[in-house]
C-alpha cells in the first residue's frame, strides 16, 4: 500500500480561495482585500482603522461611481456616506469616522472564511479591542515575495466586477451571459440586443484560477503589461478559426478561453491553430469544473455554454473534440510537455 503525505495549501493558494470562493453579500471583502494587498507592498505590519479607513472607503467609494450595487440588502447606511462623498456632501475626517464606525463590522471576522470554516493561514489578526487595528501577519508578507503578487490585485479588482455586475443587472444568474471581446480581450456581459456593458480584463478573470500558471507548460506568466515578457497571452483552447465553420458553438465562450505563455501559444513549436492533446481536454473540463464550484457570473455563464450537470458538459466537450479534431486531423503538445504534479 503506498503512503500518502498530506498535502497542504499554498499560500498564494489560500488568498485566491478566500477572494475567488464563497458566496458574497457585499463587496467589502474585496476592498479589504485590497487594502492588504497594498499593505503587503509596504511591508506594513500594524495599520489602525483609521488608517485602514482610507484607503478601505477610498476602494468603494470608487467602485459606487461605477456601480451603485455593492450590497445585495437594500440599505447601508455606510455606502450611503460613501455616495454623500462622492456627490461632495460629506468630508473626508466624515467619511473615515463613518468607516471606522459602520464599515469594519462584518468584514473583519467574515475575510478568512471560506465555505464553513477558517482558512489554515491568517493574512492578519485583529487587533480591535486592544489596539483598534489589525496587525499583518508574515503569510500575507511573504506573498510579496512571489512573482505572482503583481497579480493578485488584477485578480481582486476581476472578481469584484463580476459580483457587481451580476448585482447590477438585477437579473437572475442563468440569465447572465457573460462573452469574451477577442479584440479588447476582455468580457462583458449582453443582456439583451441594445444593452453590453464592460466587465473586466479576461486576463484578470482566469488568471486566480490557474494559479499564475500558462495551462499548458505551467511556467509563470503574469497579467500586467508592464511587463511584456512574462504577458500571458488568452487562447482558445479550440481555435478560433473555426467560429465561421461551427457558427453553432461558442468558440468565444468561457468555457474555451484559457491562459497560455506566449511560448506555448506563438513561439517555436506553439500551438497557433492547432488542437492540444488528450489530457489538456480533460484539464480544460477540470478548470471548467472549478469555475462552477466558484459560484460567481462565470459559473452561470459556463454552466449555460456547456451543460446543466457533469455528464452532460463531458459529452460536450467530447463532441466538440470530435468536431473540431475532423476538421484538423492533429495534435499538439509543448515543446518540453512539464509533468508538474498541479498541471
Amino acid at each position: 500500500m503506498p503512503t500518502f503525505l498530506e498535502s497542504k495549501p499554498r499560500t498564494e493558494s489560500i488568498w485566491r480561495s478566500i477572494i475567488l470562493f464563497g458566496r458574497n453579500v457585499a463587496s467589502y471583502k474585496f476592498a479589504l482585500g485590497k487594502c492588504l494587498l497594498e499593505l503587503a507592498s509596504k511591508e506594513t505590519t500594524f495599520i489602525s482603522l483609521e488608517d485602514l479607513a482610507v484607503p478601505f472607503s477610498r476602494n468603494i467609494a470608487d467602485h459606487l461611481k461605477q456601480c451603485d450595487k455593492q450590497i445585495t440588502s437594500k440599505r447601508s447606511k455606510f455606502l450611503d456616506k460613501c455616495r454623500e462623498f462622492n456627490r461632495g456632501e460629506c468630508s473626508e475626517d466624515e467619511l473615515r469616522s463613518s468607516t471606522v464606525r459602520l464599515g469594519f463590522n462584518n468584514v473583519i471576522d467574515a475575510f478568512h472564511i471560506v465555505g464553513q470554516g477558517e482558512v489554515p493561514q491568517r493574512f492578519f489578526i485583529d487587533e480591535r479591542k486592544d489596539r483598534n487595528g489589525i496587525v499583518i501577519t508574515d503569510s500575507l508578507l511573504s506573498l510579496k515575495e512571489q512573482l505572482q503578487f503583481t497579480n493578485l490585485p488584477f485578480e481582486v479588482e476581476a472578481r469584484w466586477r463580476l459580483v457587481e455586475t451580476a448585482w447590477s443587472l438585477n437579473i437572475s444568474p442563468k440569465l447572465l451571459e457573460v462573452r469574451y471581446d477577442t479584440d479588447g480581450h476582455f468580457l462583458y456581459a449582453e443582456t439583451d440586443q441594445f444593452r453590453r456593458i464592460n466587465i473586466t480584463s479576461s486576463r484578470d478573470s482566469l488568471n486566480g484560477y490557474q494559479k499564475g500558471k500558462c495551462f499548458y507548460c505551467r511556467r509563470e506568466i503574469v497579467v500586467d503589461d508592464t511587463e511584456p515578457d512574462h504577458l500571458s497571452d488568452v487562447d482558445h483552447f479550440f481555435p478560433h478559426i473555426l467560429a465561421p465553420i461551427m457558427p453553432d458553438v461558442n468558440i468565444d465562450g468561457i468555457w474555451n478561453l484559457v491562459l497560455a505563455c506566449q511560448q506555448c501559444n506563438r513561439g517555436v513549436g506553439g500551438k497557433f491553430e492547432s488542437i492540444p492533446i488528450v489530457k489538456f481536454l480533460e484539464k480544460l473540463h477540470t478548470r471548467n469544473e472549478y469555475l462552477i464550484s466558484s459560484h460567481h457570473p462565470l459559473r452561470e455563464t459556463i454552466i449555460n455554454q456547456t451543460g446543466t450537470n457533469t455528464r452532460k458538459r463531458i459529452d460536450f466537450l467530447q463532441m466538440i473534440d470530435q468536431r473540431v479534431i475532423d476538421l484538423i486531423p492533429y495534435r499538439w503538445s509543448p515543446p518540453e510537455d512539464n509533468d508538474d504534479p498541479e498541471s
